[in-house]
């Protein structure tokens, strides 16, 4: 895509976005107005009919282009034979679309545009907030950012953003964090190439303030790639005697170092397994650990749509598994006295609550430090964010004290 020209680069991005996000509903539609299924060769025009379906019942595009371009696009794919079956088959759409779209309302994954498993956890996690999870999920997410405090402020960085036409206005219960009214390409914003400012969620931005930093600690992020918690950790506290970014994936740890050369931060940055500290562990106990845990992304749906098409019921409890198996790996690490951040971008208790519940059953030198913050929905254990609460992402946090 990198040699569109920017603006095909956009449209492009939101036409597979926007697939991917309602995907569920135009599967339901697409299988409605096919004369016979599609043969597995012929994936590649099934995901142009999904296209065409996209433009006409969510983009707004008048239908003889969305039907043209659609259709010519089969040529692209050097099936010109293909031609004829799509265009039927997208004005069989627009012949019957009131219709179909009464069926949609009555079709409960079509309607949802979530798969019925997600739907069924979402709902069943949170029978009071669910209907306002699902439109959040499928809404496009607006652009946060967090200003590096080493370098501006964000009364100052709103002034700038002002003077460059830019709408922004700050993000509640956060010290650097500011929200676009339209989103942008972040090379283009004041100060962004100078390591002036980071993209992170709200939500994202809540974690390393809960750290409760003072210099001299020697802190570990331990699922640290791409690295915005990191960055975040420097900025907050630039007096530590140590922050180790740890992460396995080497490709995301260049990510990781990228972003941190361009804020001009260091930390001694890491190649290695959280669940094998004994390969990449000094011995030297850590007054603070963050655990950004792999997790479903249940609360970051809106920003990754591809999640609905990817993730599986069956990945739940594995996650779940993985996520015991690093809470009981790092715990050793810590320092008597120590604090222990647990965070996910999910919304799934079993991933958040249940985790840190079951956590302190099976370790008597643990104990929940309470969040004494004013949002979130306060749980048995730790607090909980809602995807589209105050427009932030879904998440979790947890601080665990060893006695």
């Amino acid at each position: 895509m990198a040699h569109l020209p920017a603006r095909d680069q956009a449209f492009t991005q939101t036409l597979c976005y926007g697939v991917l996000r309602w995907l569920p509903r135009l599967d339901y539609l697409a299988q409605k107005i096919l004369h016979k299924p599609l043969r597995a060769r012929d994936r590649d025009l099934y995901a142009l009919l999904l296209l065409g379906l996209y433009q006409l019942t969510e983009l707004g595009i008048p239908s003889h282009a969305a039907l043209s371009e659609t259709v010519n696009a089969a040529e692209s794919l050097g099936k010109p034979w293909a031609k004829k079956m799509l265009n039927a088959t997208l004005r069989a759409y627009l012949r019957n679309e009131t219709a179909l779209q009464t069926q949609v309302t009555a079709h409960e994954t079509a309607h949802t545009a979530h798969p019925q498993w997600l739907l069924d956890a979402i709902r069943n996690s949170w029978p009071d907030h669910w209907p306002q999870i699902i439109t959040a999920n499928n809404s496009h997410p607006p652009l946060s950012l967090r200003i590096n405090r080493l370098q501006n402020n964000r009364k100052n960085y709103l002034q700038e953003l002002k003077r460059n036409d830019i709408k922004a206005w700050p993000i509640p219960h956060t010290e650097s964090g500011v929200i676009l009214e339209q989103p942008c390409q972040v090379a283009t914003l004041p100060g962004f190439l100078k390591g002036q400012v980071s993209v992170q969620d709200g939500a994202g931005q809540r974690a390393a303030p809960l750290l409760a930093l003072t210099p001299g600690q020697r802190v570990l992020d331990a699922c640290a790639a791409p690295g915005g918690k990191t960055s975040h950790i420097l900025e907050l506290e630039p007096q530590l005697e140590t922050l180790i970014a740890l992460d396995l994936d080497a490709t995301r740890l260049e990510r990781l170092n990228s972003n941190l050369k361009r804020l001009q931060l260091k930390a001694e940055v890491i190649q290695g397994n959280a669940l094998q500290p004994d390969t990449w562990w000094d011995g030297i106990p850590f007054d603070r650990i963050l655990l950004d845990a792999p997790c479903s992304g249940s609360g970051v749906i809106r920003r990754h749509p591809d999640i609905k098409a990817l993730r599986r019921e069956s990945d739940i409890l594995p996650l779940a598994t993985l996520q015991k198996r690093l809470l009981s790996a790092l715990w050793p690490l810590l320092a008597p006295g120590g604090m222990l951040l647990y965070c996910t971008c999910s919304i799934l208790p079993i991933e958040n609550e249940q985790q840190i519940r079951e956590f302190l059953l099976t370790h008597p030198d643990g104990q929940e430090r309470p969040l004494d913050v004013p949002w979130g929905l306060l749980q048995t254990a730790g607090r909980q964010l809602l995807t589209g609460m105050e427009e932030l992402d879904g998440f979790y946090y947890a601080c665990l004290e060893k006695r």
